[in-house]
């Protein structure tokens, strides 16, 4: 299996961001880790191992990113309007710097972005606010309402980073068109700690008429690695 180690110096973030390529072809994914995860989290926890035939012969391609929830969401000694910036630097580095990789390396028409927990959220974010460019999206386990993390602040950042919101009140057809010819899935498990956010955001969806699918996996099934190894095995099986 093609693997593939990159680093270099951001400057929408001002640091050396470090990354993983896993396959050579077929469905490109941009990878989020969990809180405060790192790049190679998706590879340690057996999330290709499982169904690395698929990357072996050339069907999928993961793009495993470095977060920045440390200099973010949980920096707890930053002014929340500063952290919601680097939050937004963050997204213009995916953006700017690690998309026209991905472009280059993989023509295809379809992009997924996909993650576990919080890094479900950062998936189900960037997908929603870019719908031209992501025409799929997998958040497993995922929350989808950041306002925990900032004591109460909010501002125009933090709304148009929080699908919870800026979803019930998009009614620009640019963007719903979009949304509907794309690939939207929730997946949570029936014992989760995010299956009532899951459950919401569906309803969210629906009552925009964003077709969707949420899975909710049993029985008794927690928020934790097992679960998303499993649903990794249905999905890109």
């Amino acid at each position: 299996m093609h693997r593939e180690y990159r680093k270099w110096h951001s400057p929408a973030l001002g640091r050396e961001m470090e990354m993983l390529i896993l396959g050579h072809g077929g469905l490109p994914m941009l990878v989020f880790p969990t809180s405060m995860g790192k790049f190679h989290e998706f590879e340690d926890r057996d999330m290709v191992k499982c169904v690395q035939s698929q990357y072996e012969e050339g069907k999928l391609q993961a793009f495993c990113v470095d977060s920045v929830d440390k200099d973010s969401f949980y920096a707890k000694w930053m002014r929340p309007q500063d952290r919601m910036h680097r939050y937004n630097a963050y997204q213009a580095y995916l953006m700017n710097e690690v998309l026209p990789l991905i472009r280059y390396m993989n023509w295809s028409k379809r992009i997924m972005a996909m993650g576990c927990s919080f890094g479900g959220y950062h998936a189900m974010n960037l997908a929603l606010k870019h719908p031209d460019v992501f025409t799929d999206c997998l958040a497993m386990s995922a929350a989808f309402d950041i306002r925990s993390f900032l004591g109460g602040y909010y501002d125009d950042n933090v709304y148009y980073n929080n699908p919870a919101d800026f979803i019930p009140n998009q009614n620009d057809d640019w963007y719903l068109s979009r949304y509907r010819a794309n690939k939207y899935t929730l997946a949570v498990g029936d014992w989760d700690i995010c299956l009532g956010d899951n459950q919401r955001f569906a309803g969210i969806l629906g009552a925009k008429g964003i077709p969707h699918k949420l899975d909710i996996w049993g029985p008794e099934q927690k928020h934790d690695w097992p679960l998303w190894r499993w649903m990794s095995q249905t999905y890109f099986k």
